[in-house]
């Protein structure tokens, strides 16, 4: 090693961030086992490099004792003072065992220490960018898939799309743009692992937060959402100024804004509920597009009892239930949806409350 390569490590301390002095004293450690796997020595050395010239010396260290047992590791007293008559007993001594082709050594030596270091950084530094990017929305390409996942290329790096991410039906092939959202950034030996998804409920929060200006700008909240990726979901909103109508401004003008998040989610169907403090009001309005008659509180259950028209209640509870099992998601109640003509019949739950959870 030589000036230019020292002052290449400093060029690379600008670039990279990486710190000369660390990389200087890892190449410092790596050359110490260098040193003893190729000249095959059970000495205690340390190595030095010059900060300004680069060059490489190796020292062995030996502790200074009165009758040197192991030459390898200790030094007579008597030869000690041979070299500096201030050496005294315990201290340790340190003699130049530089090898004559160490310089090839070190150069390979340097040369992994350094692209080792200069990945780790890389990694390290995508790791921080993404670790702040969680429960946000990326768009990749698709590069590959296999039986489990597929993978997607970022940029600088790859996330992983499990196929239990994505919506029914749904299949992507290479070279397919996708907007995911990131659930998970993980460190690991071969740099940051990122997961995303398309069925989480917070893609669509996202969606809405980057076509619904407001939402952005805090005036409308988005206050829960119940999804069944790729089918349906219900989106309750509020606004925090009267004059900006909550829902309105989701659906946008002649149903813009909500028209292209179904299309980015395939067609999945979205209910936007307002969202009303008065519970009797917010439970009705989570059953929407169905019309609701009354709605009867029990508070200690943690229940509604729902009336409906009878020409509603199959609007009311949905295809498969779908209708009421996302009510109860959204609102985090249990429904009891009844027909008028069935009001007076005793209370059987249609949403179960593990459906709930």
């Amino acid at each position: 090693m030589n000036a230019e390569f020292i002052e290449a490590l400093g060029q690379l301390e600008k670039e990279k961030g990486i710190s000369k002095d660390i990389l200087i004293d890892a190449i410092e450690a790596a050359l110490i086992s260098g040193y003893k796997r190729n000249f095959h020595s059970a000495q205690n050395v340390r190595v030095d490099i010059n900060r300004e010239s680069g060059r490489v010396r190796v020292f062995a260290r030996k502790n200074v004792v009165e009758e040197a047992l192991d030459p390898r590791l200790e030094i007579s007293l008597e030869a000690a003072k041979e070299i500096n008559p201030n050496y005294a007993l315990d201290d340790v001594v340190e003699i130049e065992v530089t090898p004559a082709d160490f310089g090839r050594i070190a150069a390979q030596t340097a040369k992994q220490v350094v692209t080792q270091r200069i990945r780790e950084a890389e990694r390290n530094i995508i790791y921080s960018n993404f670790i702040d990017r969680e429960e946000d929305i990326v768009t990749g390409i698709v590069q590959r898939s296999d039986n489990r996942n597929y993978f997607i290329d970022l940029g600088r790096v790859e996330a992983l799309l499990p196929h239990s991410e994505t919506m029914p039906g749904e299949r992507f092939k290479h070279g397919d743009r996708v907007k995911t959202f990131i659930t998970k950034v993980e460190k690991s030996t071969k740099g940051p692992q990122i997961f995303v998804s398309r069925t989480h409920p917070g893609l669509l929060k996202r969606l809405f937060e980057l076509e619904v200006p407001e939402i952005f700008d805090g005036v409308i909240e988005i206050k829960s959402i119940a999804r069944e990726a790729g089918q349906r979901s219900k989106v309750a909103v509020t606004s925090r100024d009267p004059n900006v109508d909550a829902v309105g401004a989701c659906v946008g003008h002649k149903g813009v804004r909500v028209q292209t998040i179904v299309n980015e989610l395939r067609g999945e169907k979205i209910d936007i509920i307002r969202f009303s403090d008065d519970l009797t009001e917010w439970i009705a309005a989570s059953l929407s597009p169905s019309k609701v008659t009354s709605v009867e509180i029990f508070e200690e259950e943690k229940m509604a009892r729902v009336v409906v028209p009878d020409h509603q209640l199959s609007l009311a509870i949905g295809k498969e239930g779908q209708n009421a099992r996302l009510a109860a998601k959204l609102t985090n109640w249990k429904i009891d949806i009844k027909s008028e003509s069935e009001a007076g019949i005793e209370f059987t739950p249609v949403v179960s409350e593990d459906e709930v959870e």
